[in-house]
């Protein structure tokens, strides 16, 4: 049993527990479809019960068991679970998280200098742990997208310093080391191998308790927070794909949150309880360009031709995205005006009834009509089509395999690091862990890599947009649409965090 180390609340300690591992949580037998009331008498239910706790329905159950390495990084910062060394502020910029504070100490080397702060098993912030837990990133198979192209050590300096060093230059490394991904956690989190167990072992506001399978997750408050005790005394969570369903949930009152709302859905909902954002996520159609049809470059042409972006951007999103432009979108207000038009793109062949597999996924509703609507396309330009859709968590790995000839994707291109280079080099590179396209291109590399040395802020978008222009000129991707997200809100619900890199949802100041 753990009691925790200090207390920062007048507040009464919660009762210890044993803990828990989150292998045999999502062993545990599957709960029922709905959520505990606030009232309710389950005596195994963790944390306080005083009505304050949130429902939250998510769009994307867990693919990878929880690890911060993959996908399910960001709905650990989205639950105020995890959190790194740094944040982005409104801005984009890095702003402390777990530190305080940092300066370069040359153009390899960062010193970041750690606030007092404990993990939700009781022990301390050391500079020991932190390195510890970067290393770890370091190690995992296939690399975090955050780290695609760099190499980097950490070591510990003095009582609270932590320095960070890589092996080229990387000017942007507080921006990186903000990512979901490269989340700090307690040593225990570590198992043998590449196990990572988030239970009670991270840092935010929010402390995982319960994970059944990928339908229901559970979260008490964890009131040695450092940044302040949360309003909400925990969070329910339920994993609901259907967007139709999501929708259901909140009008009903069976949830106070409910994200990635369908545009379809949106007008059933009260004016009062939706909230759209603006965000850097874009719809593409990513080709495969190592295998199958679109290994060659003019069958990509021809599909990059036959697709119509206007006709999903006002059909399919009813006005909520805007047509695709590039990797960028107009969230990202400073990348109209340095777009470089691609150059070197191949003639569009004839696809002479060449027969492809579209995939996509259901968890972002308006997808498979999207991919309906691109099947048509393509076979109104000559290409026979096979439409396949999937949950997410069932689809990543064969996508990332190769198994497709297309993959319909959202991705936010922002989300991983903050910096515009970094997407590009997880994406598009030879080596880069989240390459749907499976794209393999030496100027690409040599563009983005390039592009990684600039330190200058305006200097390093320009380089950018130049590389964004090599992969769009080797049509390994057509941009689709720039979306604006949904997300319900409850009436009486606030301190929502809600931004355009869609890393956070709950805060400390999240309440009902």
């Amino acid at each position: 049993m753990r009691f925790p180390r200090r207390r920062r609340s007048s507040c009464p300690p919660r009762s210890p527990r044993p803990p828990r591992s989150l292998a045999a949580l999502l062993l545990a037998p599957l709960l029922t479809g709905c959520f505990a009331s606030s009232g309710g008498d389950d005596g195994e239910k963790s944390g306080a019960d005083d009505g304050s706790r949130l429902r939250v329905a998510l769009a994307f159950p867990p693919a990878e068991n929880l690890s911060p390495y993959g996908a399910d990084a960001t709905i650990l910062s989205r639950l105020g679970v995890t959190e790194g060394l740094t944040a982005l502020d409104a801005n984009g910029a890095a702003a402390p998280a777990l530190a305080a504070s940092w300066r370069r100490e040359d153009d390899r080397t960062w010193l970041f200098t750690l606030r007092e702060a404990a993990f939700q098993d009781g022990t301390d912030v050391t500079p020991a742990a932190v390195a510890a837990s970067l290393t770890r990133a370091t190690e995992a198979e296939p690399a975090p997208a955050a780290l695609a192209g760099v190499d980097l050590t950490a070591k510990t300096e003095g009582a609270t310093g932590v320095r960070v060093t890589t092996a080229a230059p990387d000017p942007v490394l507080p921006l990186r080391l903000s990512s979901p991904s490269l989340a700090v956690l307690a040593p225990k989190a570590y198992g043998k191998k590449a196990a990572v167990d988030p239970v009670g072992t991270a840092t935010g506001p929010f402390e995982l308790t319960k994970a059944t399978g990928t339908t229901v997750a559970e979260l008490d408050r964890f009131d040695d927070y450092w940044g302040g005790r949360a309003q909400a005394s925990g969070i329910e969570v339920r994993f609901v794909a259907d967007g139709t369903a999501r929708a259901n949930a909140l009008r009903t009152g069976q949830v106070d949150l409910a994200e990635a709302i369908p545009v379809a859905q949106a007008a059933t909902l009260d004016a009062k309880t939706r909230r759209e954002t603006a965000t850097t996520r874009t719809t593409s159609l990513l080709l495969n360009t190592k295998s199958g049809v679109f290994k060659d470059p003019a069958l990509r042409a021809a599909a990059r031709a036959a697709v119509d972006t206007s006709a999903l951007a006002d059909g399919v999103y009813e006005g909520h995205a805007d047509a695709g432009a590039g990797i960028y979108g107009p969230a990202v207000t400073w990348a109209a005006g340095k777009r470089v038009q691609p150059a070197g793109r191949a003639k569009a062949g004839d696809p002479g009834g060449a027969s492809v597999t579209l995939a996509t996924y259901d968890n972002r509703p308006e997808l498979p009509e999207a991919a309906q609507v691109l099947k048509q396309q393509l076979e109104k330009a000559g290409f026979r089509v096979k439409l396949e859709v999937r949950e997410y968590s069932r689809l990543e790995s064969d996508a990332l395999a190769g198994k497709f000839d297309a993959v319909v994707g959202a991705r936010n291109s922002l989300l991983d690091t903050g910096d515009p280079v970094s997407v590009l080099a997880g994406d598009f590179t030879c080596d880069g862990g989240y390459n749907l396209a499976l794209l393999c291109d030496k100027g690409v590399d040599t563009a983005v890599g390039a592009a990684q040395t600039v330190a200058d802020t305006d200097l390093r978008q320009d380089a950018a947009m130049a590389a964004e222009a090599r992969i769009l000129g080797a049509d390994a991707v057509v941009p689709l649409v720039h979306q604006r997200v949904i997300t319900g809100v409850g009436a009486k619900v606030g301190g929502v965090l809600l931004d355009p890199y869609e890393r956070t949802l709950v805060g400390t100041g999240t309440r009902r």
